[in-house]
């Protein structure tokens, strides 16, 4: 079923065959192919991945080198099956570098090549590639879902910090927009900490969830990610399906 049905969840961005018919006509079709094939078949396997475990998912977007796969996750999604989402995408790409070297065999080192460039990049620890997210979902198992999300944040600053040193001796244009569009992405996310944050308050209190590990906490912006708290307030103690309906009720 999902296999007959897959096409209708591809949207091809126009400009997406203006860059191939620019390719073709400029030699650089095996370089287009290569990347496209893998950055796409990438986006796959987090797009099936979440279509298989029965979330919303809406379509894979392909653009000139590359893809993006949009589908509905839930802020308070459990943790391991968000990982296995975030896992399957690199899994798939390797896949794809094994079909591409055994039918293009000739272009190994390139695929291969390719294939690594794009995968070290994806997984940087960087905030919204897949290593940061992948380092936001483990850090939010032993920490807050806030703090999480602004420790990933500082770490991606760093890692920037560091692309930047490694190569001051090597500045070229290309690495320049990179750097800015990567310092772009992690600024955007950073601004949306509080809305997200409410966000993932609000989906607790519509959906009550119900999770099997509890923690004591004392404020607001400690709620843990996958866990049902009790939260403090001097010496009394509310639970969360309480407190959160106070916090609600109030404002309406």
């Amino acid at each position: 079923m999902i296999q007959k049905n897959i096409f209708k969840y591809l949207s091809i961005n126009k400009l997406t065959y203006f860059f191939i018919l620019i390719a073709i006509l400029t030699g650089h079709f095996h370089l287009l192919f290569f990347v496209s094939f893998l950055l796409i078949i990438h986006e796959l396997g987090h797009f099936l991945t979440a279509l298989i475990l029965g979330l919303k998912v809406d379509k894979i977007y392909i653009y000139p080198f590359g893809g993006v796969a949009k589908f509905h996750l839930p802020l308070n999604y459990s943790i391991k099956k968000e990982l296995l989402i975030l896992i399957m995408g690199p899994v798939f790409q390797e896949i794809a570098k094994t079909f591409l070297i055994r039918y293009f065999y000739s272009y190994e080192n390139i695929i291969i090549s390719y294939h690594y460039s794009i995968l070290i990049f994806n997984l940087l620890p960087i905030y919204p590639l897949d290593g940061g997210k992948l380092i936001n979902l483990l850090i939010s198992i032993i920490k807050p879902y806030k703090k999480a999300f602004a420790i990933s944040i500082f770490i991606s600053y760093l890692t920037i910090f560091f692309l930047i040193l490694i190569n001051l001796d090597n500045i070229k244009i290309n690495i320049i927009v990179l750097v800015f569009f990567l310092i772009y992405k992690v600024l955007s996310e950073k601004k949306k900490i509080n809305f997200i944050y409410e966000n993932f308050l609000l989906e607790r209190y519509i959906n009550k969830y119900h999770f099997k590990s509890s923690k004591i906490i004392n404020n607001l912006d400690d709620f843990y990610k996958n866990k049902r708290h009790l939260i403090k307030i001097g010496d009394k103690y509310a639970l969360e399906a309480d407190f959160l309906s106070k916090k609600y009720t109030k404002r309406s």
